[in-house]
């Protein structure tokens, strides 16, 4: 089972990451454990300035008053505050390490429609560089999750990131998915999809999945849809309408990189968004 000693929320304080502390609070009161609320103002230096988690006109001193008012109206969660200067994902990543942290939070990113083309984001470069499952909370009703869906690959880092699901959406109704992806070889064997090779192998391999530890206990049979990875799981999730949508970090080719559909979700995620890396 995941062990979530301590949260860290690294907030903005902007409005994309309002909900950031609230959801951050609300887990740390299920899993009983304490929270960090953290956020990274600007270095002094020039060069700093190109990685920003808080707003420009934010000051460490202006910070500091944000996080102790939030934390003012935590008084059930046990809240340490910290603001740090410097780059913002190594700095994620050093508060990470020094505070134990099992799971990050984080808000929405602001929108850089060109910057955003040429490199990644604040939230993938923080998904990178911390060893821990990230959670994207930016759903204004701060409830806990009821229904949960998992896009999987029914490779053993889909199962910890169901499992970590399972840790922060106890009592959740939880289902998943596989996006079966035919080659036009697969198509033309004029065997029936029910009977070919590939949909043999999928439920071989959902089988082995299943028998994988800590899964959820309300997990419902993961179902295979043949088609691609988008458009199968954007039309579960307009039919299922999930609070929380759990995904792996990577494409499975190099776990030390973002998949793609990884980062289309960071980008404009549908719903609270769980990225879970392989252990």
């Amino acid at each position: 089972m995941p062990n979530i000693r301590t949260i860290l929320a690294a907030t903005a304080l902007t409005d994309r990451a309002a909900f950031v502390p609230q959801r951050a609070a609300l887990l740390a009161r299920l899993l009983g454990v304490p929270l960090v609320l953290a956020t990274v103002v600007p270095a002094s230096t020039t060069g700093a300035k190109r990685f920003r988690l808080t707003p420009r006109k934010l000051t460490r001193d202006s910070a500091t008053a944000q996080l102790d008012a939030l934390a003012a109206t935590m008084p059930d969660v046990a809240v340490t505050t910290v603001v740090r200067e410097g780059p913002v994902a190594p700095t994620v990543a050093e508060l990470v390490a020094e505070h134990d942290a099992g799971l990050v939070v984080l808000g929405l990113h602001k929108e850089r429609m060109v910057l955003d083309t040429l490199r990644l984001t604040t939230m993938e470069q923080i998904t990178l560089a911390v060893p821990c499952p990230v959670l994207v909370a930016h759903q204004e009703t701060i409830a806990p999750y009821r229904r949960v869906l998992g896009a999987v690959t029914f490779a053993p880092a889909s199962a910890h990131a169901m499992a970590v699901a399972a840790r922060i959406a106890e009592g959740a109704e939880f289902h998943a998915i596989h996006a079966l992806e035919m080659t036009g070889r697969d198509l033309r064997t004029g065997t029936s999809l029910h009977d070919s090779a590939v949909m043999t192998e999928a439920h071989m391999l959902r089988d082995a999945f299943l028998q994988l530890p800590d899964l959820p206990a309300q997990l419902h049979l993961p179902e295979i849809i043949p088609g691609g990875v988008h458009e199968v799981i954007s039309y579960r999730i307009a039919e299922l309408q999930p609070d929380l949508l759990v995904i792996g970090s990577h494409s499975g080719r190099n776990p030390k990189t973002l998949g793609n559909y990884a980062r289309d979700l960071m980008r404009a995620p549908p719903t609270d968004l769980l990225i879970a890396k392989p252990v």
